[in-house]
């Protein structure tokens, strides 16, 4: 399936409920579509810079540019970047002509196991490193999403299962939240981890750090599937996904816009003076369209 515009709820609703071989990607496909169409729309990112090449194409007149809805251009690959260890597959890719890439960010979704997420941050700052080993201008974001299977006292609780397999029962180590409503210790300590590789601002700091992070924490089996858990983590949480894009946008335009005048013209986002053909109200979106003045 090519990349498509979809709403966070509807990417959020998918991971939660998905029940295939997660090793396919599909439960966290919709996520990096997400990305890709929010990039467009709310960053202005022309779509031909973006891998997966989201479903819109541009017309340029003069100086103003239209922003059309085309499924036929959209794409569901992943670019390969070249870093200073090995080449890597990023989840979604901006890219500019003549510079290369100029943010990559990785979308990555756990359903249980909760006692593998050191092998998941151990990989996280590799990536990171990697990346920023070649390219250390390039804004690299890092999105995590879990599902909060909660501790419920009921005869039966299940996860889906994987593929053709039977649903299985929670497993201690599949538990995110408590009975409470609060995350257990593993989820917490993997939110302070992540806490500590969010924030890079410059091109001289450290490698091994993001330009920005999210964690979100996805209702399954309690409440509605899909819907974020809220209060974790808190709202001035270093973390918290409100605050990821405004991150990945302000960086971008400090590297690559105002310290770099004499490429304005390339590099700087685009407002869009019309959009056509869009499928979804633009209040589905939850956020707002860049458009010219």
């Amino acid at each position: 399936m090519q990349c498509r515009l979809v709403t966070a709820a509807e990417a959020l609703e998918h991971f939660a409920t998905f029940s295939g071989q997660t090793q396919s990607q599909q439960h966290i496909k919709p996520l990096h579509w997400y990305v890709a169409c929010r990039l467009v729309l709310e960053g202005g990112f022309p779509p031909e810079d973006i891998t997966p090449h989201p479903p819109f194409r541009t017309v340029s007149k003069g100086s103003q540019r239209s922003l059309i809805y085309d499924e036929s251009v959209a794409t569901n690959a992943e670019r390969t970047i070249l870093g200073g260890l090995k080449t890597k597959n990023v989840d979604v890719v901006v890219t500019k002509d003549g510079i290369g890439p100029v943010m990559a960010i990785s979308v990555k979704g756990t359903i249980g196991a909760f006692r593998n997420l050191t092998n998941r941050m151990e990989e996280a700052v590799g990536d990171c490193t990697n990346l920023h080993i070649t390219y250390p201008a390039l804004v690299a974001g890092f999105m995590t999403v879990l599902r909060a299977n909660r501790k419920i006292d009921a005869a039966v609780q299940v996860l889906p299962g994987e593929g053709s397999q039977p649903e299985r029962a929670i497993q201690k180590n599949d538990v995110a939240i408590g009975v409470g409503g609060e995350p257990v210790e593993t989820i917490i300590r993997y939110h302070n981890a992540l806490r500590e590789l969010a924030g890079r601002r410059g091109i001289r700091d450290d490698v091994s750090s993001y330009e920005a992070v999210s964690m979100a924490l996805v209702s399954s089996n309690h409440g509605t599937p899909g819907d974020l858990i809220m209060g974790f983590p808190a709202v001035d949480s270093a973390v918290h996904p409100a605050k990821f894009f405004s991150k990945i946008y302000r960086v971008y335009d400090e590297r690559y816009v105002f310290s770099a005048p004499d490429i304005r013209t390339l590099t700087a986002r685009r407002e869009w003076t019309e959009l056509t053909d869009l499928p979804i109200s633009p209040d589905q979106l939850g956020y707002e369209i860049r458009r010219a003045n």
